[in-house]
C-alpha cells in the first residue's frame, strides 16, 4: 500500500512539473500577449517616404508591417513620388490632418521638413524619423544607419581598393542630411588617415541615375587619373557605373563604391562593375520605428502631457540599425529571398 501511494505521489509530482514547464513555455511563446503589448486594430500608424516607387523602401515597409502584425495595429504607406521636399511636405500635412496614432518619416530635406514634423508633434501625434533624419525637429527618435560611420567604412574600403593612394571623388545629394553625414565621414577619413589619397571633387547627383551619370562623366573628363568614386546612394552608384562602363575604351576604370542593396546595384556588384556597396539594416528601421511609435502612442493616450516638462520619453534618441560592406564575395547573401 505504501509503495502504491509513493507511485501516486511521484506521478502527481511529475504532472505538476510538466504543467509548470508547459506554462512557462506558453508565457515565453507570446511575449507581446503576456506583457500586454497588444494594440487596437483601429489604431493606424503611417510611414512617409519619398520616391515611393524605388525598391529601397520595400524592406523598410516589410519591417513596419511585421511589427504591426505582432502588435495588432494597422499601417499605411504614403510619400512623394519624386525626390522633392515640397511634395513630401504636402503628403505629411495630409497625413497630420487624418490624426494617425503615429508617423514614421524619412525626411528628404532635413531643414525644409522640420517645421511640419514639429506641427505633428505639437498636435499630439508621435513622430519618429528613420533613414534620413531632421536633427533640429521635435521628433522623438531617429532610427537608421550611423551615416558618418558608413562614410568612414566606405573610405577604408576605397583605400583598400586603390592601394591607399590616388585621387577620389564623391557623388552625393547635398540637401539630404544622411548623405551629408556619409560625405563628411568619407572626406574626414581620407584626409586624416590616407595622406597619399586626395578628395578632388564632390558632385551633386540629385538622387537621380541620369544626373549622377552626367556628374560622373564630368569627373572622368576633368580628372583623368581618378582612382575611385563614392556614390552615397543607389541611383547614383548605377549612374556612375554606366559612365565608367561607357568610358572603358579610354582606359579609365576608377573603383566604384555605392550604397544600398537594390537588385540593380547587387547585379552590378556581381558583375564587378561596382566594387562594393554599403548595406543598411532597412528591415530594422521599419520594425523598430513602428515599435517605438506604439509605445509613444500608448503613453500619450493615457496622459496627453506625458512628455511635457522634460519627463522621460520611453524611446532612445537614436538607434543604429547597422551597416555591412557587400562585395562579389558575399553579394549573393543580400538578394531578396
Amino acid at each position: 500500500m505504501k509503495k502504491l501511494w509513493l507511485v501516486y505521489v511521484l506521478l502527481i509530482g511529475i504532472f505538476l512539473i510538466y504543467v509548470l514547464n508547459y506554462k512557462q513555455q506558453g508565457d515565453s511563446a507570446d511575449p507581446w500577449e503576456t506583457a500586454g503589448l497588444r494594440g487596437n486594430i483601429e489604431d493606424k500608424y503611417v510611414m512617409v517616404t519619398f520616391q515611393i516607387g524605388i525598391d529601397y523602401w520595400k524592406s523598410v515597409l516589410k519591417g513596419f508591417e511585421d511589427a504591426a502584425e505582432e502588435l495588432n495595429v494597422s499601417v499605411e504607406y504614403h510619400g512623394s513620388t519624386q525626390h522633392n521636399a515640397n511634395e513630401q511636405m504636402t503628403v505629411l500635412e495630409q497625413t497630420i490632418a487624418k490624426k494617425p496614432a503615429g508617423i514614421a518619416i524619412s525626411a528628404v530635406n532635413s531643414k525644409l521638413l522640420t517645421a511640419t514634423i514639429n506641427k505633428a508633434v505639437e498636435a499630439g501625434i508621435p513622430v519618429v524619423l528613420f533613414d534620413s533624419g531632421a536633427p533640429d525637429s521635435k521628433a522623438y527618435s531617429f532610427l537608421g544607419t550611423d551615416n558618418y560611420n558608413a562614410g568612414t567604412q566606405a573610405a577604408h574600403k576605397m583605400a583598400e581598393l586603390t592601394g591607399n593612394k590616388g585621387e577620389v571623388a564623391i557623388i552625393t545629394t547635398p540637401d539630404q542630411h544622411n548623405h551629408q553625414e556619409r560625405t563628411d565621414g568619407f572626406r574626414d577619413t581620407i584626409r586624416n588617415e590616407y595622406p597619399q589619397m586626395k578628395l578632388v571633387a564632390v558632385k551633386d547627383g540629385r538622387g537621380d541615375q541620369v544626373a549622377s551619370r552626367e556628374a560622373a562623366e564630368q569627373l572622368l573628363a576633368g580628372y583623368p587619373q581618378l582612382a575611385g568614386i563614392f556614390a552615397t546612394e543607389s541611383n547614383g552608384g548605377i549612374g556612375v557605373a554606366e559612365a565608367v562602363d561607357a568610358a572603358q575604351g579610354s582606359g579609365l576604370a576608377p573603383q566604384i563604391i555605392s550604397f544600398d542593396t537594390d537588385k540593380g546595384t547587387l547585379d552590378l556588384v556581381k558583375e564587378g562593375k561596382i566594387a562594393a556597396t554599403m548595406a543598411q539594416g532597412t528591415w530594422n528601421m521599419g520594425y523598430w520605428s513602428l515599435t517605438e511609435l506604439f509605445h509613444l502612442h500608448r503613453d500619450l493616450e493615457s496622459d496627453s502631457e506625458a512628455y511635457a516638462n522634460n519627463k522621460p520619453v520611453p524611446v532612445p534618441d537614436t538607434v543604429d540599425t547597422g551597416i555591412d560592406v557587400v562585395t562579389r564575395v558575399n553579394v549573393d547573401n543580400y538578394y531578396a529571398k
